[in-house]
Parts: C-alpha cells; sequence; structure tokens
C-alpha cells in the first residue's frame, strides 16, 4: 500500500517546491555532492553565489581533485566551517584515485569517501542515481520529529535511531529524486524551525505535534552549556614593501589550514607587544596601534579579538615557508580567509560589527 505520506509531499511538490536550484542544471554526482556539502548547516540562499562561482571555477571532480587546496579553500571563504571544503579536495582526490573519476552508485563506497557521512551520501544516490535511499538531513528532521512527535535532539543516539526508522518508512520506491528534494522543500518552506506555516502543510492531517498543538516541542532543543570566552592579539604586521605576514593555521580546529593573521598570547599588555613579536617571531616591530576589537562566535566559545598594528622595521627574519608567508593586501585577499580576517585587511572599521 502507497504511503500516504509521500504521496501527499510528492502532490504539494509538483505545485510549490524548488525545481529551478542552480544543481538541478546538469545534474549529476559531481553537482549534487558539492550542493549537498555547502547546504550542511548552511542556507540555500547563501549557498547560490557559492555553488555558481565554485563550479566555473571546478567544474568537474578532476579540475577539483588536481587544484591547490590554497584554490579551494579561498573559494569557499566566508561560508564557514571548512574542514568541509577540506574534506571535499580529499573526497574528490579519492574518487579520481580509487574510482577513476567516476562516483560511485552505491551507497557504502560513497560512505567511504572523506566526509560524505549516511544522509549526504543517500541524497547523491537518490538525486543523482535515481536509486531509492532514505535521507536525514536537518530539514528531515524537524519534520518527522513533529510528524512523529519523537520527543528528545536529534543529536541524541536514541532519538536519531527513530528519526531514521521513520525516514525509512517513507521513502517511496517511485521518483525517489522528486521525493528527496520534496521533504527538505517541506523543511525549509513549511515546517520551519520557527514559525512555521502549519495551515499549508500537505501532511499536517497525519502530523501528531499538530494534531496536539506542541509543534513548539518538537525537535528537542541541545542541552545547552554556557559557552568559554577566549582572547587573542591579532597582529597586521606591515614590512617596508606594504606587505603583510600570513600565518597559515593547523590542519585542525578552528579555520583549520586558512591562512590568517599570527596571534599572542592575550596575557601581554599592549607596551609588551614590540618585545613579544621580537622574541616569538624575530621581527622588529615598533609603534603599535591598536584598533577596535571584535567577537566573534564559533560553535563551541567567543572569541574576542583585538587587532593591532605593527609595522616592521628594516630586514625581516622571518622567511617565506608552508607556514608563513609575506604579501600584498590583493594576494592575500585571493587566499583562503576567514571572514573576520578578510574583513579586517579591508575594512578594519566594520570588523567591530561582525
Amino acid at each position: 500500500m502507497p504511503d500516504r505520506f509521500a504521496d501527499k509531499l510528492l502532490r504539494w511538490y509538483d505545485q510549490h517546491g524548488r525545481h529551478d536550484l542552480p544543481w538541478h542544471h546538469n545534474r549529476n554526482a559531481y553537482r549534487v555532492w558539492v550542493s549537498e556539502i555547502m547546504l550542511q548547516q548552511t542556507q540555500v540562499t547563501t549557498v547560490i553565489p557559492y555553488f555558481e562561482a565554485f563550479m566555473a571555477r571546478f567544474p568537474d571532480v578532476h579540475a577539483l581533485a588536481s587544484a591547490p587546496v590554497d584554490d579551494v579553500l579561498g573559494h569557499w571563504s566566508g561560508l564557514g566551517y571548512y574542514a568541509r571544503a577540506r574534506n571535499l579536495h580529499k573526497a574528490a582526490k579519492q574518487v579520481v584515485d580509487e574510482f577513476g573519476g567516476e562516483f560511485p552508485s552505491d551507497q557504502q563506497q560513497l560512505e567511504s569517501l572523506t566526509g560524505i557521512g549516511r544522509s549526504t551520501a543517500a541524497a547523491i544516490v537518490a538525486q543523482a542515481f535515481e536509486k531509492r535511499a532514505t535521507i536525514l538531513d536537518g530539514n528531515v528532521k524537524r519534520v518527522l520529529a513533529r510528524y512523529h512527535a519523537v520527543p528528545g535532539w536529534p543529536g541524541q543516539t536514541a532519538v536519531l535511531n527513530q528519526l531514521w526508522v521513520h525516514a525509512e518508512s517513507h521513502t517511496p520506491e517511485a521518483r525517489i529524486k522528486d521525493y528527496t528534494q520534496a521533504i527538505m522543500d517541506l523543511g525549509a518552506m513549511v515546517c520551519t524551525r520557527s514559525k512555521p506555516g502549519c495551515e499549508a502543510c500537505p501532511v499536517k492531517d497525519g502530523c501528531l505535534a499538530y494534531a496536539r498543538d506542541e509543534i513548539r516541542l518538537y525537535p528537542g532543543s541541545k542541552p545547552k552549556k554556557e559557552k568559554p570566552e577566549k582572547t587573542t592579539w591579532m597582529l597586521i604586521l606591515e614590512d617596508g614593501e606594504g606587505r603583510i605576514l600570513l600565518e597559515r593555521r593547523p590542519p585542525s580546529g578552528i579555520w583549520g589550514g586558512l591562512w590568517s593573521l599570527p596571534e599572542l598570547d592575550p596575557a601581554y599588555g599592549a607596551d609588551e607587544l614590540q618585545d613579544a613579536c621580537a622574541r616569538e617571531l624575530g621581527l622588529n616591530c615598533h609603534n603599535p596601534e591598536p584598533i577596535s576589537g571584535f567577537r566573534h562566535t564559533f560553535s563551541h566559545y567567543h572569541l574576542h579579538i583585538q587587532p593591532v598594528r605593527l609595522p616592521v622595521a628594516g630586514n625581516t627574519q622571518v622567511r617565506d615557508s608552508d607556514r608563513l608567508r609575506w604579501l600584498h593586501r590583493d594576494e592575500a585577499l585571493s587566499l583562503g580567509l576567514p571572514a573576520p580576517i578578510r574583513t579586517l585587511l579591508t575594512e578594519p572599521e566594520q570588523a567591530t560589527l561582525l
């Protein structure tokens, strides 16, 4: 017996769903994969211009695999969660090296690629290969948590397992490509986090949360913890040629692998920065000029950034390397930079607004 949930959802999708997103054109596994990774924790309207620019520069998996990682990070700059970009690059190399440049249509093989989990692999199988596969992204979790009144935060294993069971039960054999887009659209357009449009929902008649007037209770919230506060000096070191010193961050952690500004321990006072630069960086700096500080929030903590301009006198002992590089501003802005650093180098007075 056909699932009424899927039938109603598909009829709604035919009339109201999104059929003209950029990754719907020339649809293939590569384009679906890139769109799915970009859409993780990022809204469609934000993703569209990034996707189009990314496809223009890296039109296929071979172009992405052969590109320098800095180029990939540069085209990701501003999207956040930069591990996604590094994983894309690694996975592209895997597809070329292990699968001859062709994405496998098998879900388990897709899940063997760096950065591709169960739901992303299923989306590729369903959207690119039109084979039945069950997805469970953030939008789908919200829809199903409300429809079935599943209590608890979906980040908890027991709750997530329940949602997977429900997701599997509703996934049809036919029109799988449309169904996966339809349920994502329902979550993005109707069953939204706040102020959901329940009256326009095609499956409201079977929704337990709607019937109980308990929409606000589902899905359950993540247990809250106070985010710690951290502070750092961020150095805008400029030599006599007008070049800025950039430092590549470690591969893991915040802004992993991106180029950023060197930092100093916040325990240093402003009057100690010249000595600290000499001791820790081997640079003869003078006339430190602090500029307006700002706070940047990460998923796990708040970082208070205190930028300071420090002209560098004489010949620098710091040479270009894999970790450090002297660059003019226009060269620096072509690299993968975190959004706050990009703003700091272009419009430092605007950084306080971040």
